[in-house]
């Protein structure tokens, strides 16, 4: 499924994602990509294996929706590579004008996600980019706030998943990607 080039790239990231016991609370094995992110070989890697990954399974997109807060690191850098738009889905309270919004579960709580309504048009094709992978329920609300809005989930992707918690069960209609499975948490 991956060239060469891009198995090394994914080689590149996971052996700088960094690991925090009991973060955000104990007995969670926090996965942190800002740790990877720290390292500018591990930038490139990103922003190429996105690339290659992108223009191979979803060329036809015609906007990134990045999740709050490090989706939003990659969105920005794919849509501009891409030359598309760029929006966020931000948690409430953040985002000014009208908004759709949603309430979804946390591997450690509850959250509500908004999505101004302005910010997709109806029919448009999307790209949800996130970090990671874990309950679903982030990606779940994404999609549901991007369907609102009259746009079409294209595609989910992430450069980690902790398969374990099974995130990809809330997301069964949607075709879901990630870059690195992590099967012990």
């Amino acid at each position: 499924m991956y060239s060469e080039a891009d198995r090394n790239r994914i080689e590149v990231i996971k052996k700088h994602i960094g690991e925090f016991p009991d973060f955000p609370k104990k007995g969670i094995l926090f996965k942190d990509i800002f740790t990877a992110l720290a390292s500018g070989e591990v930038c490139r890697a990103t922003k190429e294996l996105f690339l290659s990954y992108i223009k191979s399974s979803c060329p036809e997109i015609d906007a990134v929706v990045g999740l709050d807060a490090r989706g939003f690191l990659f969105s920005f850098l794919i849509a501009s590579e891409l030359s598309i738009g760029c929006v966020g889905i931000r948690k409430k309270g953040k985002l000014p004008g009208e908004t759709y919004s949603v309430e979804y579960q946390l591997e450690y709580g509850i959250d509500v996600f908004q999505l101004q309504k302005a910010a997709l048009k109806p029919g448009q094709k999307v790209l949800v980019v996130d970090d990671l992978i874990a309950t679903g329920g982030t990606l779940e609300a994404a999609t549901k706030l991007i369907e609102m809005a009259g746009a079409e989930v294209v595609q989910c992707l992430a450069i980690m998943e902790l398969t374990p918690l099974k995130g990809r069960d809330k997301l069964k209609k949607y075709n879901v990607h990630s870059f690195i499975q992590y099967n012990d948490i």
